[in-house]
């Protein structure tokens, strides 16, 4: 490279090549320290990356990973697993099939139609003394008022046959005061319906027609019913033909208040569904998917009087023993515990005051003397937890598994008292505190309720004593008198009677025709009516 220099030129660029040959190491020599430098730091970085990336990994799929991602393919449902999960395969349930049910059941269930006042005679009825009779006379007010009484009133419901020889299942109120009652099958053929009995405390109605073969449900067990269980509403609403609803058990064990208007014992544990029902829809069918009775429809809860979200059933439970009992003894055989106990609906103040746990069951408030419970152990206080083994929170499932049962029955009472439980044996009582079955008198068939009458209206009205006709259903009053809600009885073929239990001797002597008479409060004179009694 320095081929052809000479002199100090030359010399001058040697110096110049060693110092840049010097310089060319001293670059290499500083080059391969830094490269050496750079990887070490590449490395560290690409390595602290991979660790944070792997890291991050890691945190995400712990935080989204999802319970099924846990189980092998092969695992299994554990038993506690709340789920839509067929045991077997592992997969959703299928669809409720509803046409089975919808078809066994509509064939058995029928059209009820009533007259209501077809035979009231209004010339019989008492009116009040009226001062313009001198100007006009008697005959004007009255022939304008029977006018006004005598149209007759019809109603509809519905009702279920259960026996194929003619039995058929309705609500109380469906009938209550008919003198005609009409069914007419979903084949269109028509019977005139005998009314045998009926249960005010429950709301119940018995009705038989004379044919032969009819389809009928069978019975099911409304304790086995569940919330969130398919139920159908089959009956005649708004006058319809058959018509079938769907819905789900939304509650059990409802207390409504209906039954008081009727009777001073009244029953009620309503199982409540959303399957639509309207008027007309009374004494239906609710059942399972089965196709098997669960429940007789008996009332709507709604601000309109239409169907608004809510119905309610009678639990067929209840509904088998008293028509049972209709049947075999002609009157509803009535168990009671003979205890008063803290209402579900009891304010707040009062259980404060009572100290009422939550959970513990149905509050014992008193106990009767001569009462079922009387030497059973139970005292007030204790909370009554089960019966037969079945567990009660409230008072309209107490009552609901009492209804199954009659005076002189034997059930199993669990009970809790300071937080321990205890088990008792009862056996149960009618109202008059005995185990005696109660048979059917000629009182009973008066269909209708009495009580003694109060002393101060006694001598009010002028009289020693009497009974007071609270209430009239049907039986031989309806069917052979114009007597009326509110007549005081004092007369039983012309014997004097001034109480409840003067009245219940009176009438036991068996005679085959009596005579009540008697006055009716704020109208004038005196007024007899004749009973002829059927042996």
């Amino acid at each position: 490279m320095l081929k052809g220099l000479t002199g100090k030129r030359k010399k001058r660029h040697v110096r110049l090549f060693a110092y840049a040959s010097g310089t060319f190491f001293e670059l290499k020599k500083i080059t391969k320290k830094v490269m050496t430098m750079k990887f070490k730091q590449v490395l560290s970085v690409m390595l602290v990356s991979g660790l944070t990336t792997i890291a991050v990994l890691y945190g995400y799929n712990k935080l989204n990973q999802r319970p099924l991602s846990i189980q092998s393919a092969n695992a299994q449902v554990p038993s506690n697993y709340v789920g839509l999960f067929d045991s077997n395969s592992n997969i959703p349930g299928q669809a409720v099939d509803f046409q089975a049910a919808a078809q066994s059941t509509t064939p058995s269930v029928v059209h009820i139609t009533t007259v209501i006042g077809k035979s009231q005679a209004s010339n019989n009825l008492p009116r009040r003394s009226n001062p313009f009779a001198d100007l006009f006379g008697d005959d004007f007010f009255k022939d304008f008022d029977n006018q006004m009484r005598s149209q007759p009133q019809r109603a509809s419901g519905s009702g279920v046959i259960v026996s194929d020889d003619g039995y058929i299942i309705t609500n109380n109120h469906v009938i209550d005061e008919a003198d005609e009652i009409k069914v007419t099958l979903s084949n269109k053929k028509s019977y005139t319906a005998k009314l045998i009995g009926t249960d005010p405390s429950s709301d119940l109605a018995l009705l038989k027609v004379e044919a032969k073969g009819l389809p009928f449900l069978l019975y099911g067990n409304s304790d086995q019913v569940k919330i969130g269980q398919w139920v159908l509403a089959v009956g005649y609403p708004l006058n319809l033909e058959t018509t079938v609803t769907a819905g789900i058990v939304s509650a059990k064990a409802r207390t409504l208040g209906l039954n008081s208007r009727k009777s001073t014992t009244p029953i009620e544990s309503f199982i409540q569904t959303d399957a639509a029902v309207n008027q007309g829809n009374s004494g239906g069918a609710l059942v399972n998917t089965n196709g098997e009775l669960v429940g007789i429809v008996s009332a709507i809860a709604s601000p309109t009087g239409a169907y608004a979200g809510y119905s309610y059933a009678i639990p067929v439970n209840i509904v088998k023993k008293i028509i049972n009992d209709i049947v075999q003894f002609g009157t509803v055989q009535r168990a009671y515990l003979g205890i008063t106990y803290l209402a579900e609906n009891a304010p707040d103040a009062q259980r404060d005051e009572l100290k009422y746990k939550e959970g513990q069951g149905v509050m014992v408030l008193d106990v009767a003397k001569d009462g079922a419970m009387a030497n059973s152990g139970i005292t007030k206080g204790d909370y009554i937890s089960k019966v037969n083994g079945i567990k009660v929170t409230n008072g309209s499932e107490m009552v609901e598994q009492v209804a199954g049962y009659k005076p002189g029955d034997k059930i199993s009472v669990t009970y809790m008292r300071a937080g321990k439980e205890y088990n008792t044996q009862v056996t149960l009582k009618n109202k008059t505190g005995s185990y005696d079955v109660v048979r059917t008198s000629a009182l009973d068939n008066f269909g209708a309720e009495f009580e003694t009458l109060d002393k101060k209206k006694a001598t009010e009205y002028g009289i020693r004593g009497g009974v007071v006709v609270k209430r009239i259903g049907k039986g031989l009053i309806d069917e052979q008198t114009r007597m009326r809600d509110g007549f005081v009885i004092y007369k039983v073929n012309g014997q004097e009677v001034k109480s409840l239990e003067e009245f219940t001797a009176a009438m036991s002597k068996g005679q085959k025709r009596v005579m009540l008479e008697g006055l009716y409060p704020g109208y004038d004179g005196t007024y007899q009516y004749p009973i002829e009694i059927d042996e």
